[in-house]
């Protein structure tokens, strides 16, 4: 019995399947060298706060003898003695069980710094630097530590990108919802390459949505579409330092618990040169705010309470500000969210480094079937074009920049 063969696509599919193709492999090869350094520092900044307590001790605390909400009076009390301090910025709350409070300080030299404070006793443990761990990969990671009207867009546009890639990789992957449980096949480089790349791709779809679309919020956001911020208009500087101000922190506190019993706090800012108020941020019942977005004003000098905001009273543009963050990074539920964002994160790297890979062991194959790997980066290289000077400058400017955080000063 005879064997019906399928019929061919028409040729006008298989041309346009082909342009799909070369638009995939264009976005994800000729800013590849920048693109994975974004996810990459992107993925490190999840676990950023992680990597400041693997490399300063000062940051540790014994899980054991912390437990319930750290003593905020006990805290500040001792802040405001450390020598050397000209202003208190920020205290905030633990990142985990086992971390000190993070008081961010102003020293008299006008440069930033961290105070490490037992959650507990009160104690400060030690100092941390402002450029730490978490500064440099996030202030890379936002904008290549270049200013922020010129950095955040440059690394915001990148989420096009990411845009592109995702709607292409539809008509490439050829029924790709198939592709979930199929393993990596052992037969040579470019064959496991390209079954890597498609498995990280169907299993990482979600994710590279939820960053293209965050990314594209904070893109519109730098254009003008910036959600304001709740504050007060003008509250009279409270004169004297941090002692001084340190003596009105717990009637502000009291008054600030009067005002919102429900707030878990989260950050409370200091009095600065132009404003005399404590703002005490935290959390309530809304999902997937930032701090700010639940706060008590409180002035200083009488210890009333100017002002309460509640997350469920933003508008539209600020509810969707204020998700940005969480969802970008996943802080939202604690290390249940930030360790599968690292890993999901992780992934989106590999896929920007499988896809060049993949395009380099395709051009380096021999006509023998033989898929040497000699040589293959060096195609994948010139197989950027001039492209690649432009993501090669933009990834040495963020680290050359570095210098200039050390001379940051309030």
């Amino acid at each position: 019995m005879a064997t019906r063969s399928l019929p061919a696509r028409p040729l006008s599919s298989r041309k346009t399947s082909r342009i799909w193709w070369h638009v995939h492999q264009w976005v994800g090869l000729k800013l590849a060298l920048f693109t994975s350094f974004v996810f990459l520092t992107g993925t490190l900044a999840v676990l950023s706060s992680e990597i400041d307590w693997l490399l300063q001790p000062s940051l540790r605390v014994a899980p054991a003898g912390v437990g319930g909400e750290p003593d905020w009076e006990k805290i500040v009390a001792s802040a405001a003695r450390y020598p050397g301090i000209q202003r208190i910025q920020l205290v905030e709350t633990p990142t985990a069980s086992a971390f000190a409070v993070k008081v961010t300080v102003i020293w008299k030299d006008r440069h930033y710094g961290f105070l490490h404070v037992h959650p507990t006793t009160g104690e400060v443990q030690g100092t941390g630097p402002w450029v730490g761990a978490q500064r440099i990969l996030r202030n890379m990671h936002r904008h290549l530590n270049m200013p922020g009207w010129i950095g955040i867009p440059i690394v915001t546009a990148v989420s096009f990108l990411l845009m592109i890639s995702l709607v292409t990789s539809f008509v490439v992957y050829k029924k790709w919802w198939r592709g979930f449980l199929k393993a990596p096949r052992r037969r040579g480089a470019r064959t496991w390459w390209g079954d890597f790349h498609r498995l990280a791709g169907v299993w990482s779809l979600w994710f590279v949505a939820l960053i293209a679309l965050t990314g594209f919020w904070y893109f519109v956001e730098k254009l003008g579409a910036d959600a304001p911020v709740p504050s007060l208009s003008k509250v009279a500087p409270y004169p004297g330092g941090p002692t001084t101000i340190g003596r009105r922190f717990a009637a502000s506190l009291a008054a600030a618990r009067a005002a919102d019993p429900d707030l878990r706090l989260e950050t409370i800012r200091f009095p600065t040169e132009t404003s005399g108020a404590f703002v005490f941020g935290g959390q309530k019942s809304a999902l997937l705010v930032r701090p700010r977005a639940n706060a008590v004003w409180v002035e200083a000098a009488n210890a009333e309470a100017l002002a309460v905001y509640h997350a469920e009273d933003l508008n539209l543009n600020q509810r969707i500000s204020e998700m940005a963050d969480p969802l970008h990074f996943g802080t939202f539920g604690g290390y249940w969210t930030k360790l599968p964002w690292f890993l999901f994160g992780a992934l989106l790297t590999a896929l920007s480094v499988s896809g060049v890979a993949i395009y380099a062991l395709r051009l380096s194959r021999p006509a023998n079937g033989v898929e040497p790997e000699q040589g293959a980066w060096r195609l994948a290289w010139f197989g950027m074009g001039a492209w690649r000077w432009l993501a090669l400058a933009l990834v040495a400017a963020a680290f050359l920049l570095i210098p200039a955080l050390l001379l940051e000063v309030a």
